[in-house]
C-alpha cells in the first residue's frame, strides 16, 4: 500500500533546503521540488559557485553556503536551518581532497545534520547509496553506511533514499559510460557479474520531491523509512554498455574481459590520481548485484520509470522475469 496519498496543499510553499542542490542529483532535485510547488533553497560550497536555473527565464533559487567539512557538530548547522521546513541531503563526495575526508562529509556532517533537524523538528530526506548492508573494505561505502546508521539513530523525522546507478544529463559517471560505450570494444571487470537496475536522474529526481512534500508519516517499522530506488531493467555492466551505446555506431561493439587484479590496480590507480569516476568503492559494488530490495519506485511515482538505453539494443535491455538479489531481504 502506498503510505504517501496525494500531497495536501500548503498555506506557503514548502521551504527545502537541497544540500548539495548543484550537484548532479541535486540539481534535478531542485527542478522537481520548484515543479511540485516547493521553494527549494540550493545549499552548495560556494555563493559564487555554479547558479542553478528553477524557472522558465533567469529566476534563481535562494542560495546558503555548506562545507560539510566544516559542520560536524550540531550547533553549527542550527542557524542554517533557520526558515527551512525540509533538508534534502545529496551531498557526497566521490573521493576525499584535504579537510573533505570521507569521515567529515558523508559520516560526521550527516549525523551532526540529522541531530539538528531533530532539534528543530525538520523532516531530513538522506540520499545513500545501494549495497552498504554487504561487507566492504572501500572506505566510500564505509562512511556512506556510518552516515545512514547516524541518520536512523538521530530522532529525526528522518528517510533514506538508496539509489541504484543513475543515468542522466550532467552526470560524471553517466558521461564516463557513454563515452566508454561508444569505444570499439569494452573493456569490463572479469569479476563484475553483478546485476544493476539503472535509473533516470529524473526519476529520482520526482521521488525525493515526493519524499520531501508527502504529509507526515511515522511508520513504527524504521526499514519503512528507507527506499530502494532502482530502474525496472536488470543488466550486467557489459549489457549495461551496450545498451547506453550510440546506435549509429558499426561495428557492434566487442566486450572484453579484464582479469581482476588488473582491474583492482586501475581503480587505485584512478582513486590515487582522480582521473575517471571508476574507483575501488565501484569495484566492489560491481562484483555483486546491486539492486534494490524491493524497489520501490513505482510507490513514489505512481507510474513505471523510464528506461535506461541510449539506442536500440533493447535486447540487452529487456528483463527477465527479476532476479532476487543475493543480499539479504530487509525484515
Amino acid at each position: 500500500m502506498n503510505r504517501y496519498p496525494a500531497r495536501v496543499p500548503h498555506p506557503a510553499p514548502p521551504r527545502v533546503l537541497v544540500a548539495g542542490g548543484t550537484g548532479f542529483i541535486g540539481r534535478h532535485a531542485v527542478a522537481a521540488l520548484r515543479d511540485a510547488g516547493a521553494a527549494p533553497i540550493v545549499g552548495s560550497r560556494s555563493e559564487a559557485g555554479e547558479r542553478v536555473q528553477t524557472g522558465p527565464l533567469t529566476d534563481d533559487c535562494a542560495r546558503r553556503v555548506l562545507r560539510f567539512e566544516d559542520l560536524c557538530r550540531a550547533p553549527r548547522w542550527l542557524p542554517l536551518l533557520e526558515g527551512v521546513d525540509v533538508v534534502l541531503n545529496c551531498v557526497g563526495i566521490l573521493r576525499p581532497r584535504g579537510r573533505a575526508s570521507y569521515a567529515r562529509v558523508h559520516h560526521a556532517a550527516v549525523a551532526a545534520l540529522a541531530a539538528a533537524c531533530a532539534q528543530r523538528g525538520i523532516r531530513l530526506v538522506h540520499v545513500s547509496a545501494l549495497g552498504l548492508e554487504a561487507p566492504a573494505r572501500s572506505g566510500f561505502l564505509r562512511s556512506k553506511r556510518l552516515g545512514e546508521q547516524a541518520v536512523m539513530a538521530s530522532g529525526a523525522d528522518w528517510w533514506i533514499a538508496r539509489p541504484a546507478l543513475l543515468d542522466g544529463d550532467g552526470g560524471f559517471g553517466s558521461r564516463w559510460i557513454r563515452r566508454v560505450a561508444d569505444w570499439g570494444v569494452h573493456p569490463v571487470p572479469a569479476d563484475a557479474r553483478g546485476l544493476l537496475a539503472p535509473l533516470d536522474v529524473r526519476d529520482l529526481a520526482s521521488a525525493l520531491a515526493r519524499l520531501c512534500l508527502a504529509p507526515p508519516a511515522h511508520p513504527a517499522d524504521a526499514h519503512a523509512r528507507v527506499y530502494e530506488l532502482g530502474g525496472t531493467n536488470q543488466r550486467r555492466m557489459d549489457e549495461h554498455l551496450l545498451a547506453m551505446r550510440d546506435p549509429t555506431l558499426e561495428p557492434r561493439a566487442r566486450p572484453i574481459a579484464v582479469p581482476a587484479w588488473i582491474t583492482r590496480l586501475a581503480s587505485h590507480a584512478c582513486d590515487l590520481l582522480r582521473a575517471t569516476p571508476f574507483s575501488y568503492g565501484h569495484l566492489e559494488l560491481l562484483r555483486r548485484d546491486n539492486l534494490p530490495c524491493p524497489n520501490r519506485i513505482v510507490e513514489l511515482l505512481g507510474r513505471v520509470p523510464r528506461p535506461v538505453a541510449r539506442g536500440l539494443c533493447t535486447a540487452h535491455a529487456a528483463v527477465p522475469p527479476p532476479r532476487t538479489s543475493r543480499l539479504a531481504p530487509r525484515g
